[in-house]
């Protein structure tokens, strides 16, 4: 018999304002002892460097991860023109400079070649995987790869501000694996310039947003005396972009068993097979598909009372 995992029972997001020099696993350690909580997770990671939302899950939350890092993200974010480092942020060594200065009328210019559907090539540092390896740690011995690129979809990109001639300021939203230095480094190619971000905010995530950030990372260790009062989202927030399903209480009993469960109201529009969450009485029950008046479930939700 497996040994039971210790602490809470905690189910629900806790949205922070992640601060700089700190990583997003720090984040959620230190979110989960706070709460002591037995099960936590994040919804999409940020650099040490990157500031912004950081949506944590908690307990059956965290099987709505996926449909949050699905999710469209937004950021805000400064490129440094004029500067090519090793990292693509201001992490990393300068490795190749350049005295052009493209003007802003040549920077929106560029910026069309970045928006839609398109293919993108991930930056060195990064968490994709090489033979098993994470390019990171591929990166730190000194050896430089070939990243395969990879589809993403940029429904925004947007000249925002120009402090001064060696910074720019841009707002993008975009799909799932968007890598924002690799924006930066290549916009700064094609405008022949070089370039790399500086500052990156993350404004959103999925339905998170900023203002849901209720309580600041700093204060994680008051809540440790009193994980209780923490200012948790529903675990049904992670689901915000999923159609709801609803289903009678028979049905219930059903979804929990693994069987697909009988529909009282369904939005208008939605198809066999398209995904969606079953609820009753406004809680989740299950995610699942649908199949023309029930739901089959592939992921059901059981929620237990807090301990202590």
């Amino acid at each position: 018999m497996g040994r039971r995992k210790k602490g809470r029972d905690v189910h629900g997001w806790l949205i922070l304002d992640k601060p700089l020099n700190v990583g997003s696993t720090e984040v959620v350690s230190k979110a989960r002892w706070a709460l002591q909580a037995k099960k936590a997770g994040h919804a999409g990671t940020l650099d040490p460097l990157a500031t912004g939302v950081l949506a944590v899950a908690f307990g059956e939350a965290t099987k709505t991860v996926p449909f949050v890092t699905d999710g469209l993200k937004g950021y805000r974010f400064t490129v440094r023109l004029g500067e090519r480092t090793s990292t693509d942020d201001r992490e990393g060594p300068v490795v190749e400079r350049s005295d052009i200065r493209p003007d802003d009328a040549q920077i929106r210019a560029a910026l069309d070649a970045f928006r839609g559907d398109i293919l993108q090539v991930p930056p060195q540092f990064s968490a994709v995987k090489v033979d098993g390896e994470r390019a990171y740690d591929i990166a730190r011995d000194g050896e430089t790869m070939e990243l395969a690129a990879r589809p993403l979809h940029v429904s925004r990109l947007e000249l925002i501000a120009r402090p001064d001639p060696d910074h720019v300021e841009l707002e993008m939203i975009c799909g799932k694996g968007g890598y924002v230095r690799s924006i930066a480094r290549d916009l700064g190619e094609a405008l022949g310039c070089h370039g790399h971000v500086s500052a990156l905010r993350r404004t959103f995530a999925g339905p998170f947003r900023l203002e849901d950030a209720r309580i600041a990372f700093a204060d994680l260790d008051a809540l440790r005396e009193a994980p209780e009062t923490a200012p948790l989202a529903p675990l049904e927030l992670g689901l915000a972009e999923l159609p709801e399903v609803r289903v009678s209480e028979r049905a219930v009993a059903d979804l929990r068993q693994g069987r697909a469960g009988e529909a009282t109201f369904a939005p208008e529009g939605l198809a066999w097979g398209d995904a969606c969450w079953a609820s009753r009485a406004g809680e989740a029950i299950a995610v699942g598909t649908w199949e023309g008046g029930r739901v089959q479930p592939n992921r059901v939700f059981v929620r237990e009372h807090p301990e202590g």
